[in-house]
């Protein structure tokens, strides 16, 4: 909790970057960030939007890395198993924009996004979805942590 109550110290922003970080392919939790800020003096809304925001930013920095960096490249450079790489591309095949909704599930999420990119999903379709998927996901986290669903 230690590291959560760091990152709390600096507020919003903090809450912003922990967000950004944790959708990005480092490995980070902002969960845990949110969580301790949910116990301090800041509003719901404002940790809502803040946190899916930061998130959604995040995974579609993921998204732009798939979109733009030649396939090939990508997958030589992540070490990616070729029939690996295939799998995603029936994934995004398969539920195109609508897989930016599983975008927030720990360790595919991250995948999921660059994925989505690198073979082409709607823009905006992807970036409205993903947003949605992460604000739920923070709301149940938020509703946990201040007892709204006690």
């Amino acid at each position: 909790m230690e590291f959560a109550a760091g990152w709390s110290e600096w507020g919003l922003v903090g809450l912003f970057l922990a967000s950004f970080l944790s959708a990005t392919l480092l490995p980070f939790s902002s969960e845990a960030v949110l969580g301790a800020m949910a116990l301090g003096e800041w509003s719901t809304a404002s940790l809502l939007a803040v946190a899916t925001v930061g998130n959604t930013l995040g995974g579609l920095t993921n998204y732009a890395i798939g979109r733009w960096v030649p396939q090939e490249k990508l997958v030589r450079r992540l070490g990616m198993d070729p029939t690996k790489a295939e799998g995603w591309q029936r994934f995004a095949q398969r539920y195109g924009a609508w897989g930016a909704l599983a975008c927030w599930l720990p360790v595919i999420g991250d995948p999921i996004a660059l994925a989505l990119g690198l073979f082409r999903t709607p823009l905006i379709a992807t970036a409205v979805l993903m947003f949605l998927g992460k604000a739920v996901r923070y709301l149940v986290v938020l509703s946990i942590m201040r007892g709204l669903l006690a």
